[in-house]
Formats: C-alpha cells, structure tokens, sequence
C-alpha cells in the first residue's frame, strides 16, 4: 500500500482558474505531499519556463482529457500489435520516466526536478510505470500515479511503432482486472489520444469525478493484493 507523507503547507485546493485558463497556479513546490494534494484537487505540475523550467506551474486544464470505462478505443491493427509485445508493470520506472523525457520527442518538460519528485512518489508506492517490452527490451511505457480509481497519466513515449498505444491498452487492462470503476486523466485531448477514445470534459466536472475516485479504493494491481 501507498505511504502517506506528510500534508503540504500549501492550499492548492481553491486553485479554479478562469473559464478556458489552464495555468491556475505558480510556485509552492514539489514535495510529495504538496504533488498528491494537487492531484486530489485536480491538479498537476509542469514548469512554465521554456523546456518546463522553473517556476512551477500548477495545471487545470479547462476542458480535460479523460478515459472511463469503456472509452478505450482498440482497432483491429492495434489489437494485432497488443500480441507483438510483453506488458510489464513497476519493472523499469526510472527507465520508463526517462524515456519520456527524451527532448526529441517534445519531452523537454520533464526536468531531473520532476523526475527526482515522482522517482520519490514511485518509491512511496505512488507513481507506477506500465513497459512495453519486445523480446526483452524496453520499447515503450508511460508513467502516472494512481491515488485511489484516479490513474493520472503523466506521458508516455514509444521506440517502436504503436508501443506506446499498447502502453495504454496495458493501463486499462490493469485497472480493469477487478471490474471496477475508474478515471484516467491524460490532461489535455489530443488528435492522437482521441483515435484511442480519450473524451473532453468541463474542468468543473473533472474536478467532480477526482473527488469520487480519490475516495475509493486501490486497484488491485497497486494494493499488493494478489491478482
């Protein structure tokens, strides 16, 4: 089971923003504590300097990007590639965090800031990574924490053609395997997300479903009960 850390000193919790407005916040910082209130308020952090250089931002997107059950979109030719890989779960976090902080592939935001904050939140039994493996090599993943039925996606990244799409289809294959509800923020919507079944929601309406999945229990997967 997770380790709760201690509270922040911060309020993030009336941080709403303007209608539209996704950058409700700047500063505070990237304890722990403070990054597990953000999320149970419906936010995240991401540097507002260029590349995500400090300061830091706190991020309510306005609309959000969301998954809930059923929404997972899997095409026939992705459901082909799902055979071509091994998923794996928590094996290789560091490895997978890294690989989506590659500046090639618009990964610039992750800062060794963040990635020192959520290696500290995987190793509290926060943050959690999903591998995708061909053969034995790491070839795709991402990375998020899971608070509660809130799986909150961070990034992913692929080395490989539809790697990081079978990432995905991993993520909601573990957070299904005890039918469950459950909500997955991918915090804004994308073109690419969007062919996968990712949806828009108001931000007051996220914020509605965070305080109902927060509340509820683990998924399995995570709980370290037996799958």
């Amino acid at each position: 089971m997770p380790v709760e850390p201690p509270p922040t000193p911060w309020d993030l919790s009336g941080r709403r923003g303007e209608p539209g407005d996704d950058l409700v916040g700047i500063g505070a910082d990237l304890e722990p504590g403070t990054i597990l209130a953000a999320y149970r308020s419906g936010l995240f952090p991401m540097g507002v300097g260029p590349g995500g250089a400090p300061p830091i931002g706190w991020w309510s997107p306005d609309p959000r990007g969301i998954m809930l059950p059923g929404d997972l979109h899997v095409s026939r030719s992705l459901r082909r590639a799902r055979r071509r890989f091994e998923i794996t779960y928590d094996t290789a976090f560091l490895e997978v965090v890294h690989g989506c902080a590659d500046p090639s592939r618009d990964g610039a935001w992750i800062t060794p800031e963040i990635v020192e904050a959520y290696q500290l939140l995987h190793e509290l039994g926060w943050a959690h990574s999903v591998e995708v493996r061909r053969d034995g090599e790491l070839v795709g993943g991402l990375y998020g924490l899971a608070i509660g039925r809130l799986f909150a996606a961070e990034s992913k990244f692929h080395r490989v053609t539809d790697a990081s799409k079978v990432a995905v289809v991993g993520l909601v294959e573990a957070l299904e395997e005890d039918g469950r509800p459950y909500l997955v923020d991918v915090q804004w919507r994308t073109e690419h997300l969007a062919r996968l079944g990712v949806r828009e929601v108001p931000r007051a309406a996220y914020r509605d479903m965070v305080r109902v999945a927060v509340a509820r229990e683990l998924p399995r997967r995570w709980r370290g009960s037996p799958l």
